[in-house]
């Protein structure tokens, strides 16, 4: 045998993605024998094509003549074909199997009726040189013809007129058309050796692949489209991308001489390539081609011979015939409904290998296919039950469900669903099925896959909206189909709101009236806590407004009394994509005039409302967004902002606000040293002293001291002189919150005169002025009346103004705080570092220390603080920010830094 060759043992294309690497068994047939070989022309035989219907066979020759020879018989069925006056180069069948086309070095084009030597058409010459290669499209009503006058034309099968001509950069060799008819590509050789595919629709060039290091023999296309292969005089097979042209894998370098023939079975199981081996072949071999079945391999010599080989045969000499042999034949068979050969192949398999799952699946559907459709089940529980499949599954529905709600709503059922329940739907889905086959068909297990699968079957909708009077409830739809219930009231917007969710093509939608079983405190107080979860890792977050629609102008979102409710801030913080019911767009978090009217209503800023990032930093701005908003039940003030700050609290309905808005500010002061949410003004709570009674004493913004330029503050550093305070503040502890009980670090300034007012003894609020050592006089107004006292008239009780202490005012990095990042510090001594009081960097401590005693001088927001008998302390609450500011450069350096427990 004159001829090599290559079995790929692997699928080439059909992956969700290209491999990364090719790899390949060559088989050489020089060590195996052909079963027939066929003297067919007087001349090498060019090229070889098969008909469809797998028996027989068309040949061109350097004889001038196109001949059909029946393979099974081995005898001429048709021709020969004479009418070209020059070598035959290439030939090929029509997809109806009614017509062959051949291209010769006469640069001529010939159309030939199978069942006659008559041409058809020709013979039209276009070219002006060599005709290297020809192709029917898929659907047999084009042809292109390749050149070595550097063109290709496509031209009408029926008129044989040109639709046209692309003008390649040099010799064209090959021509192939993909699977789907809408790309063409052609190999071009001598100077440039790329690969050039086009569009077939409009002729332009689509992109070029530098392929080769020589010239490019011969293009074959996978079956799925996906991938081009080319063989090439550099000895070489290499796979591409058909949709970029970049590369796939390594290339199969098996041959010592040029490819010259290139063929690809039609499930694109395995490749066949020629070539002359000088080493391995007394003569060339010029082609190769695989039946559509897949079961002979017919090569073409220099000698005009045929030879037809059996790749049963050809790779049991080789292989020893392996399970994976089998899988393929008993593929093919069943794509021939030759359902009895099939299960004997698929047997095969599973006695070769009895843990194939391909061999089950082969055996199921064989099974099927002869009715016996007992055998059949059983084969096909076997096939699925695969332990490590199942246990993959079960995993990642796990971990898409852990941060899952408890209950959804199957908007195709329109039934409420508890876990069990969503997990027996999946169970029982397509989509279930398609992945377990996939899983047990691909090895090793993909679990990437699993997870893209499984998340997208269960993600979920997320309704965002006010609770109307009779909102539907667990109750009223456990057990019923929503879409049957009477269209009335708030069913009506659950109807809509799952039905939007269901036509957006999401199985899965949930809604805090009828999804959370409000009776139970366990299942109520897991809810809560994981809301601002749920609503961040939604698929879409839906937005009803019952007050605003579709109709209205720009303005009407901002006065929604939606957007006054405390449960909306996290609705509309979380999700990353939220759509207004009855406004048309993808993601209105995309929307500039929705963000910026948002922005306007609730004074949460632009980059916040598009990606929020929860958590404690920047406490006190966040409860000013929320100190607007009220809740029907008092508790849910605070735990709706839960999500937000990212806490995890006990939720205890009943236990009044001051209580659970006090646990929450107890908890981000303990977690977090952020001393802010103590800036407020209003009623103090019974839960401390130093914190609001109410949200509603955040709505006003915290207090700025005036800014200093750098110029005021080198000047007032030059009348400076270090002190001892510096050091002190840099040890003191951070605030510990726990128990209601709050240890503040401070600076304290004992008061040692408290005047109210004349004239206020009927007065709901009183004005003091008050004295304190160190701090310049001040007013204070508050409800509560003060002891009044002098240095000429003493009281026991001691009262003191504090400025509470942060360590952050020492500017030193946080590095528990993920927001801060390593590449934005400044370099120590550079510009920002200086404007930052150079704290980030310790070059130099005496100017730092200098820089903070300066902006002690500055006035700051006090707090007045009253000492109870235990010696603990009580805040006195105030109807106004109490602004002190110390006396000069000796009020500083006499500070009295404390830590103070605060009932």
């Amino acid at each position: 045998m004159s001829g090599l060759l290559d079995v790929a043992k692997q699928y080439l294309a059909g992956k969700r993605r290209p491999k990364p690497a090719q790899t390949t068994q060559p088989v050489d047939t020089t060590q195996s024998v052909p079963i027939h070989t066929m003297r067919v022309h007087t001349k090498l035989v060019s090229a070889v094509a098969f008909f469809k219907d797998g028996q027989r066979i068309v040949t061109a020759s350097e004889d001038k003549t196109v001949r059909i020879w029946d393979v099974e018989k081995r005898v001429l069925v048709g021709g020969p074909f004479k009418e070209h006056s020059d070598a035959v180069t290439s030939v090929a069948v029509s997809p109806d199997d009614r017509r062959i086309a051949s291209g010769g070095g006469d640069g001529a084009i010939i159309i030939w009726g199978v069942g006659s030597t008559q041409m058809v058409f020709g013979p039209p010459v276009e070219h002006t040189n060599w005709v290297s290669s020809v192709c029917f499209s898929p659907d047999g009503k084009r042809l292109a013809s390749g050149s070595d006058d550097c063109t290709v034309i496509i031209w009408d099968v029926e008129t044989c007129d040109v639709l046209s001509t692309l003008k390649g950069l040099d010799v064209v060799k090959c021509v192939a058309f993909s699977p789907d008819g809408l790309k063409l590509a052609s190999g071009i050789c001598r100077k440039t050796n790329i690969i050039q595919v086009w569009s077939t629709n409009n002729a332009k060039l689509l992109f070029d692949i530098n392929a080769h290091g020589d010239w490019i023999r011969n293009i074959v296309w996978t079956p799925d489209g996906r991938q081009l292969i080319s063989a090439s005089d550099d000895k070489k097979i290499k796979f591409w991308d058909s949709s970029n042209g970049k590369q796939i894998g390594q290339p199969c370098t098996d041959h010592t001489f040029y490819v010259s023939s290139l063929a690809i079975s039609s499930d694109g199981f395995f490749i066949a390539s020629a070539s002359f081996d000088p080493l391995k072949h007394t003569t060339c071999v010029s082609s190769v081609v695989i039946s559509p079945n897949g079961e002979l391999l017919v090569s073409g010599d220099y000698d005009g011979n045929v030879h037809l080989w059996s790749i049963k045969n050809t790779i049991s000499a080789e292989f020893s015939m392996d399970a994976s042999y089998f899988a393929h034949r008993g593929k093919a068979k069943l794509g021939q409904n030759l359902y009895a050969e099939a299960l004997l192949d698929a047997d095969k398999v599973i006695e070769l290998n009895p843990s194939s799952h391909l061999g089950y699946e082969l055996k199921h559907a064989a099974l099927r296919g002869v009715q016996r459709y007992d055998d059949a089940f059983e084969a096909f529980t076997i096939m699925l039950s695969n332990p490590e499949v199942e246990d993959t599954i079960r995993q990642a529905i796990h971990a898409q469900l852990e941060n899952a709600p408890l209950r959804l709503i199957n908007t195709s059922t329109g039934r409420l669903c508890d876990r069990d329940a969503q997990i027996n739907a999946f169970m029982k889905s397509a989509e279930h099925g398609k992945l377990l086959h996939s899983l047990v068909m691909h090895a090793p297990l993909q679990t990437e896959l699993t997870g893209e699968v499984v998340a997208k079957y269960f993600s979920w909708v997320m309704l965002s909206h006010r609770w109307e009077s009779k909102e539907p409830q667990l109750h009223d739809v456990q057990g019923r189909n929503i879409y049957d219930l009477d269209q009335v009231g708030t069913i009506v917007k659950l109807q809509k709101f799952c039905k939007v969710a269901r036509d957006a093509g999401y199985r899965w939608a949930w809604s805090d009236t009828c999804c959370i079983d409000q009776n139970n405190n366990v299942e109520l107080g897991r809810s809560v806590n994981s809301m601002f979860i749920w609503y961040l890792l939604s698929v879409l977050t839906i937005v009803y407004l019952s007050d605003v629609p579709p109709w209205s102008k720009p303005g009407a979102l901002a006065i929604s009394i939606w957007n006054t409710r405390g449960w909306t801030v996290q609705e509309f913080l979380a999700p990353k994509i939220s759509l207004y019911l009855d406004k048309h767009s993808r993601n209105h978090k995309e929307s500039v005039a929705i963000t910026q009217e948002l922005e306007r209503s609730t004074g949460i800023n632009a980059r916040a409302l598009v990606a929020f990032r929860p958590g404690m930093r920047g406490a006190r701005e966040k409860l000013q967004w929320a100190s607007t908003r009220v809740t029907t039940l008092q508790e849910d003030i605070a735990y709706s902002l839960f999500g937000i700050f990212g806490v995890h609290l006990p939720v205890i309905y009943g236990e009044k606000r001051q209580n659970a808005l006090g646990r929450l500010l107890q908890e981000i002061i303990a977690h977090s040293g952020d001393i802010t949410a103590l800036d407020w003004v209003g009623q103090s709570s019974s839960f401390n002293s130093c914190l609001p009674a109410d949200i509603s004493s955040y709505k006003a913004p915290s207090y700025m001291p005036p800014s200093l330029s750098e110029d005021e503050m080198q000047i007032s550093i030059s009348t400076l002189r270090n002190t001892t305070v510096v050091d002190t503040l840099e040890n003191i502890s951070v605030p510990r919150f726990a128990n209601a009980r709050l240890q503040l670090p401070c600076i304290a300034f004992a008061l040692t005169e408290v005047k109210r007012r004349p004239d206020q003894d009927e007065a709901r609020c009183f004005t003091y002025d008050i004295k304190a050592e160190g701090l310049r006089d001040l007013q204070i107004a508050t409800e509560e009346k003060l002891a009044q006292f002098s240095p000429e008239k003493r009281t026991p009780q001691t009262f003191l103004l504090v400025r509470p202490w942060n360590r952050y005012d020492l500017g030193l990095i946080n590095f528990a705080d993920e927001t801060q990042r390593v590449e934005d510090w400044p370099e120590p001594g550079s510009p920002s570092d200086d404007k930052l009081g150079g704290h980030f960097g310790h070059n130099d401590p005496a100017t730092r220390e200098l820089r903070l005693i300066v902006r002690l001088r500055q006035p700051f927001v006090a707090l007045l603080l009253a000492q109870q008998w235990g010696g603990e302390y009580k805040r006195i609450a105030s109807d106004s920010n109490i602004i002190a500011q110390v006396n000069g450069v000796a009020s500083v350096d006499m500070m009295d830094v404390r830590m103070l427990d605060i009932l």
